[in-house]
């Protein structure tokens, strides 16, 4: 069975941002987890070796790799130190290294998290992270629902988000020589589709695919992103 190793973002987890796609993807390959470190410290490639562990433990040998948002430039890294392992690659939200507005979210929502101002920190969140298209059409108090029902951040986010605040693989983009998917989140207020597009560009022979989402495709559009990534693997021949 073909191995798919889940990279999940940051302050999330592999259920929260992959649920619905292993729901849909169903017993077609072995799950691995790629879970982000929980305490701060740990360079991508300790991080990636980490993941390279936890493959050998599921037994899968070979893989493919979904990274979603942080998970994809770690992902990326994987790929070019471990080209032996990795079959293919989906990047969903993908940045290679973190712009000014990225580090300026990511220090606001660290000190939100960290002064325990949850509700705030679900507003900075769905302001960063969800479309234009999306909020258009919430009702305003299905929106406030969902900011006061939004769970609490996992208690990693601090090293998630150190680690998202310092990641540089730009230089491993041209290395790259495996199958790549770049999804496109084209209403993404926190990683701009065009530095998407432009990460897909200096990947050799990246495909891409764009969903009409914020940075929350899990959220927005579930389906059409399970689509994306279904036809890739499946279709498309990597499985």
């Amino acid at each position: 069975m073909t191995g798919l190793l889940l990279v999940h973002g940051a302050g999330g987890s592999v259920e929260g941002h992959f649920g619905g796609l292993t729901r849909r993807l169903g017993d077609r390959f072995r799950y691995v987890r790629g879970q982000l470190p929980d305490r701060p410290g740990p360079g991508p490639d300790e991080v990636v070796d980490g993941f390279v562990a936890a493959a050998d433990a599921a037994g899968a040998g070979t893989f493919a790799v979904c990274g979603y948002s942080l998970g994809a430039p770690l992902a990326i890294r994987l790929a070019v130190r471990h080209p032996e392992r990795v079959s293919a690659l989906v990047l969903t939200a993908p940045f290679a290294y973190p712009d000014h507005r990225m580090r300026l979210a990511l220090a606001l929502w660290r000190g939100l998290h960290e002064t325990g101002r949850h509700r705030l920190l679900a507003e900075h969140l769905a302001l960063n992270g969800l479309g234009g298209t999306f909020l258009d059409a919430t009702d305003p108090d299905r929106l406030r629902a969902m900011l006061r029902l939004a769970p609490a951040p996992p208690a990693g986010t601090p090293a998630h988000l150190e680690l998202a605040g310092r990641i540089d693989v730009r230089e491993d983009l041209g290395r790259l020589a495996v199958p790549v998917l770049v999804v496109v989140t084209a209403e993404d207020p926190l990683v701009s589709p065009a530095r998407q597009r432009a990460l897909a560009a200096a990947v050799p022979g990246a495909g891409t695919a764009e969903l009409a989402t914020g940075h929350l495709p899990f959220w927005e559009d579930p389906e059409g992103w399970a689509d994306a990534v279904e036809r890739f693997l499946t279709v498309g021949g990597v499985r």
